[in-house]
């Protein structure tokens, strides 16, 4: 895993691919929750999907995690993780037609808004631990019906109900999306660790592809 602050973009974690450096690969971006805060990237390595990244010897596709200053959100620097993602994928071989965005907690609030500003961008997102963003209204949700979503909570989470995440399930399929929502009946808040280590996941993240039908 290699650490990046560089002038004018968030500072930001990466691995790349190291199957075949020429083959265009997948790309999977993470967006941390509200505790990772902050000036020290080593911070994300601690848990969750940069840990498992980190701790894997070898993954089919390229992985960015940006990291947020103290108090700011994701939706604020929306502008911000579209250039970082633009200017990694003009600088390694990465398939611009299957990027993953994915978030935990805050992060999936600003995973959920970035998705919905920018569908043609994304061949996926996942959802963990976090609810839509009150910037983004439940009508809006149809921008996404392109883009197939997993969705995990655990059922005895505090921060979160199981209701609310429900009817953003209903209206997404409402509307002919495409929505996996695993609830884990003993996870509370903090199931980043068993969400992003199962295999099925991992599969999911390297087999989805942008649909023709959505425009970039």
């Amino acid at each position: 895993m290699a650490i990046e602050h560089r002038s004018g973009l968030l500072p930001y974690l990466f691995s790349a691919v190291s199957e075949d450096a020429n083959k265009p690969a997948p790309l999977v971006l993470f967006l941390h929750g509200a505790r990772d805060h902050g000036n020290d990237l080593n911070v994300l390595l601690k848990w969750g999907l940069p840990r498992f990244v980190n701790e894997s010897n070898s993954l089919p596709y390229f992985f960015l995690a940006p990291q947020l200053p103290e108090g700011q959100t994701w939706v604020e620097r929306e502008s911000d993780v579209i250039a970082l993602l633009d200017n990694f994928i003009a600088s390694r071989p990465i398939d611009p037609s299957r990027v993953i965005i994915s978030g935990f907690s805050l992060g999936t609030a600003g995973a959920w808004h970035i998705a919905a500003s920018h569908p043609g961008r994304f061949a996926g997102l996942v959802a963990v631990s976090g609810r839509v963003p009150q910037t983004l209204e439940t009508s809006q949700l149809d921008v996404l019906k392109e883009i197939p979503i997993q969705i995990f909570q655990g059922a005895k989470d505090e921060k979160l109900s199981i209701e609310s995440t429900q009817q953003i399930v209903d209206t997404l399929r409402g509307v002919g999306g495409t929505v996996d929502f695993t609830v884990l009946p003993e996870g509370d808040h903090f199931i980043a660790d068993e969400v992003y280590t199962d295999l099925k996941l991992q599969q999911w993240l390297v087999s989805q592809s942008r649909r023709a039908s959505v425009a970039v």
